[in-house]
């Protein structure tokens, strides 16, 4: 499997070393994108070797990052394993993901997070996603149980070609709806979280900005899917 890590970043200072060291271990070619960070993250990735540094001037949000790190992947690789710069992921589980396509798949694989539950999983997180699954699945997409997880195995170039709008956060769960559409099926891998204390915990998530872009996305899907039933009918 030719598969490169792409770690998408965005002032995490404080988490994001610790994870690229772990994600190193995977023996990978790793692709991290700062996506126009302003707390220092610049200053330590340009002090490490031996992986590949993209960035951007300012924050375009975090699909315009995974975007830009298939890009750069996909000349020598035919799949992306992307891994949050927050520290929740623990990269050795990429190992279960890398492995989970069968022989010639393509597949989307989504790494399933276990212990949700925890005492430091906030409850914006855990109702999150029971919010997204259900509208993901009405949108046209994938009936999963994780569809927020960032922790996910990419088909390149595939996934360059769904024609996702979304740029932010709804990046992920836009592109579920269009890989089910173009009948690139979704398969869940269980994987570990760690949910650092509140006040330790960088998280860049707004209740009402969120609310408001995830609606906008799931209507557009929905609509989207409504028209295209209607032409059919």
């Amino acid at each position: 499997m030719r598969a490169a890590i792409i770690i998408p970043v965005y002032n995490h200072a404080t988490r994001i070393i610790e994870v690229i060291d772990e994600a190193r271990l995977l023996g990978l070619p790793l692709f991290v994108v700062d996506d126009g960070s302003t707390d220092g993250t610049q200053a330590l990735l340009a002090c490490l070797e031996g992986i590949t540094v993209l960035r951007h001037p300012v924050n375009l949000g975090k699909g315009a990052a995974l975007l830009t790190g298939f890009a750069a992947a996909a000349p020598t690789c035919d799949w992306a394993l992307t891994i949050d710069g927050d520290g929740q992921h623990r990269p050795a589980d990429g190992r279960a993901l890398l492995d989970a396509p069968g022989q010639g798949q393509r597949v989307l694989v989504v790494g399933k997070r276990q212990g949700m539950t925890q005492e430091h999983v906030p409850w914006t997180s855990r109702f999150g996603r029971l919010f997204s699954n259900f509208w993901v699945w009405v949108s046209g997409g994938p009936w999963i149980a994780d569809s927020q997880s960032g922790f996910r195995l990419y088909p390149l170039p595939e996934a360059m070609e769904l024609d996702v709008r979304a740029r932010q956060y709804q990046f992920e769960v836009e592109i579920l709806v269009r890989a089910r559409q173009s009948g690139i099926p979704a398969i869940e891998v269980p994987v570990s979280v760690v949910y650092q204390p509140r006040g330790v915990r960088v998280s860049h998530f707004r209740p009402w900005r969120d609310f408001l872009r995830n609606a906008a996305t799931f209507s557009r899907l929905i609509f989207s899917r409504l028209f295209r039933l209607a032409r059919r009918g």
